[in-house]
């Protein structure tokens, strides 16, 4: 089988492609999409999906998924501060297990409290007008719901080699 034909999984596991990871924060009207670079230390955002039908959501992310070699993924789980599940929390989970069943995809929930009020002082810090940032929000809370993601593996895997 050469590499056109082999399916993603098995190519990225022979090295020949870097499986990359993404992030995504999702919304009601707006997903943020964030991916991650080759070697998974670092985050970037890649994408506001503006939601239409499902149909079309969910092919504008199988094009992600496949143009990006994508094995994981990372969805942010909006939860209360009182570590409850919000209303927002049980859509984000079920976008997630929708992932794991339609792209066969490895899918990790990650707790994103407070990650929309974090990217906007982010924004604010790099001098980016308030006006227009809906467009990059929730860009910004998926590069940082992906980043923490990928900072607490790092430091998982650091601990488990010693």
């Amino acid at each position: 089988m050469d590499e056109e034909t082999q399916p993603v999984e098995a190519l990225a596991e022979q090295g020949a492609l870097p499986a990359r990871i993404v992030g995504f924060d999702v919304g009601d009207r707006r997903i943020g999409v964030a991916l991650s670079d080759p070697l998974g230390f670092t985050a970037q955002p890649l994408f506001t999906l503006h939601r239409t039908n499902h149909r079309a959501d969910f092919k504008a992310v199988a094009r992600v998924l496949r143009k990006h070699h994508v094995l994981d993924a990372v969805v942010g789980n909006p939860l209360y501060m009182s570590g409850d599940q919000s209303p927002q929390a049980a859509k984000a989970q079920a976008f997630a297990e929708e992932l794991r069943t339609e792209f066969g995809i490895t899918v990790h929930l990650w707790d994103e409290r407070l990650s929309t009020t974090q990217a906007h002082r982010h924004l604010d810090d790099a001098g980016h007008a308030a006006i227009g940032r809906k467009n990059i929000i929730d860009q910004v809370a998926a590069v940082l719901i992906l980043q923490s993601w990928l900072d607490a593996r790092a430091s998982r895997i650091a601990r488990e080699q010693k």
